[in-house]
């Protein structure tokens, strides 16, 4: 098959969907895979239907990842893209939050982004080429209090995406990371943990300059340049240079922030 192939997990709605058709109008072939069959097949309407289509899969089970790797395999032979993108969104402090959302978000937000490795890495070794986009946030570079089990599953995905592009660049394989600060999406649809906490996350979303297609686009171009580190979000690149250049302004600014959820914002 001559087309780019690629395949995004979490893209039947948001960011996914957003670049779904980004890579379909630069003449890939698209597989969308959702937990939601339904979300899937109207990604791939929007799409124009074939040569894109859909799939279902759970990025938390071994099992359906390594059907959607079995079926992958039957019908195109392998991937030249995977953007792990699938995720959910959690928020609160250490003090509060239970095992359960913690095991429950490592399980999609990290061990997804494992599976899906693991699940298509091999092919592209094998063929030399490919390219593997994970989605992070800010939220796994910024430190930041009160979203604990979401930034820690984040913070894994970025150095997840160092450790890998260290290990196969060398192979003809390229990786990039995404890690935006809040945009209006869909996201919060999935929250676990304190619902203050996703109170404050709707409150930015609605504030945001950011637009879902203005980060679409700034991903996309990003991608195909093969940067690495993909800060899409307006502000988020000078907050990366202050943290890096001024850590203790910054950590100022993370205990105010840290004080402002005790007061209740």
């Amino acid at each position: 098959m001559t087309q780019r192939r690629v395949l995004i997990t979490g893209g039947g709605s948001g960011l996914g969907r957003a670049l779904a058709q980004r890579y379909a109008r630069s003449g890939a072939a698209v597989a969308v895979v959702d937990l939601d069959r339904g979300r899937a097949e109207e990604t791939v309407s929007l799409l124009g239907g074939d040569p894109h289509w859909a799939q279902q899969a759970d990025v938390a089970s071994d099992d359906s990842m390594q059907a959607l790797a079995e079926a992958v395999q039957q019908r195109w032979g392998g991937v030249d893209v995977l953007l792990n993108n699938a995720g959910i969104a959690s928020g609160g402090p250490m003090v509060g939050s239970t095992m359960k959302e913690w095991r429950e978000v490592l399980e999609i937000n990290l061990l997804g982004v494992v599976r899906g490795c693991l699940a298509f890495l091999p092919g592209m070794l094998a063929q030399g080429r490919g390219q593997v986009i994970n989605t992070a946030s800010f939220a796994g570079l910024a430190g930041a209090p009160n979203i604990m089990s979401y930034g820690v599953s984040k913070a894994g995905v970025v150095t997840l995406s160092e450790q890998l592009r260290a290990e196969v660049i060398d192979q003809g394989i390229r990786v990039s990371v995404i890690c935006p600060a809040f945009f209006q999406t869909n996201l919060l649809e999935s929250w676990r943990g304190d619902q203050r906490m996703k109170k404050f996350g709707e409150k930015m979303m609605q504030t945001s300059t950011d637009t879902l297609d203005g980060v679409a686009d700034r991903v996309f171009e990003a991608a195909e340049r093969g940067d690495f580190m993909i800060l899409p979000t307006q502000r988020e690149p000078m907050r990366w240079r202050i943290k890096r250049w001024f850590p203790k302004y910054y950590f100022k600014k993370l205990r105010a922030l840290a004080g402002h959820g005790r007061a209740g914002g």
